[in-house]
């Protein structure tokens, strides 16, 4: 067990904090220890509630971390990463959006565009078989149509390193940021069309990225139409949205839809033009933050159990399922 100067107890409403000068050798309850390259925290779990909720529960992990213009540099942090969620105990690493590359300048991205079966793929296909763990890849850059355009691919990636499922991002930043930028993500990114779920050990997967967060009605679909059960969303969210928007809007895709939400995210600085807002979040289907990173810029993964039985608990006691009402069911009306 790491030495660590700070650790996070979590009760149902509220975090605490206490300074130690190391651990405690023995404890009275049963810690699930999160990394960072730092620190650590641990969530203070009865043992009987991990008894009680173990054939139903299963972990997981959200990575953060800052990518660069190098595949090198980040697949080696990738697979530090995917080491740690090892040790910790997780069935499911999710990685953000351009985790293996985030482009210094205009057209880079599309330069090192790969298909799903070139090298770059390959080796995070190796890298989840011989680590025997699944893998969302958040936002990876698939070759498009032609050689000016890429595709923004979240890819799940199973235990034995076969490619499960793929979603293309449907809907592209193009925005001018307030006090920030302009981004013009559909310059050079084909538009996906196809709504994605897959199962996993861990449930139901319904797969998006980054600014498709913004567009309830896709989460709606995973939820209603696809029985999605864990939503993922991958992501690089700019500073400023991020201080804005970042965590209210995953809390509420979580409580609308009664899933958990994993939101892995780039963190820092990616280069003199790009900061991401980081804060790497594993929210529970009541938007309860159950997973979090002490620093939002660190590098590290966040941990939380999936409880399946949690999901169906809130579900049955709040069956929104049942009382929606169909788009015909509501009239225009003019005034």
């Amino acid at each position: 067990m790491p030495i660590c100067s700070n650790w996070l107890h979590l009760t149902p409403n509220k975090f605490y904090t206490h300074a130690l000068i190391r651990p405690p050798i023995t404890f009275t309850h049963r810690h699930v220890i999160t990394t960072t390259r730092s620190r650590c925290f641990a969530r203070a779990v009865t043992s009987e509630s991990v008894m009680a909720a173990a054939s139903n529960s299963v972990r997981v992990a959200a990575a953060q971390m800052t990518s660069v213009n190098d595949l090198a540099v980040n697949f080696a942090t990738c697979s530090s990463l995917v080491k740690e969620a090892v040790s910790a105990g997780a069935k499911l690493l999710c990685l953000p959006e351009a985790f293996s590359y985030v482009g210094a300048r205009d057209g880079d991205s599309v330069k090192i565009a790969e298909p799903l079966n070139g090298p770059i793929m390959q080796r995070y296909c190796s890298l989840a078989r011989e680590s025997s763990i699944w893998l969302s890849l958040g936002g990876f850059q698939e070759k498009g149509s032609d050689d000016e355009h890429l595709h923004n691919t979240h890819v799940v990636i199973d235990d034995t390193g076969n490619i499960r499922s793929t979603y293309r991002k449907i809907h592209l930043f193009d925005v001018d940021v307030p006090g920030g930028r302009v981004y013009k993500e559909s310059s050079f990114t084909e538009a996906g069309k196809d709504i994605v779920a897959v199962d996993s050990p861990i449930g139901r997967l319904g797969l998006t990225v980054c600014y498709d967060l913004r567009f309830p009605e896709i989460y709606q679909q995973l939820r209603f139409q696809h029985d999605a059960q864990v939503l993922l969303v991958p992501s690089a969210f700019t500073k400023v949205t991020g201080e804005a928007h970042w965590e209210i809007l995953l809390r509420a895709r979580a409580i609308e839809t009664q899933c958990y939400v994993i939101a892995a995210t780039q963190a820092g600085k990616n280069n003199d033009k790009r900061e991401s807002y980081g804060d790497s979040l594993i929210i529970d289907p009541w938007g309860t933050v159950v997973g979090r990173l002490p620093d939002r810029l660190s590098t590290g993964i966040a941990v939380a159990d999936i409880d399946l039985s949690l999901i169906d608990s809130v579900r049955a006691k709040m069956p929104i399922a049942k009382q929606r009402k169909p788009i015909e069911f509501w009239k225009s009306t003019s005034l």
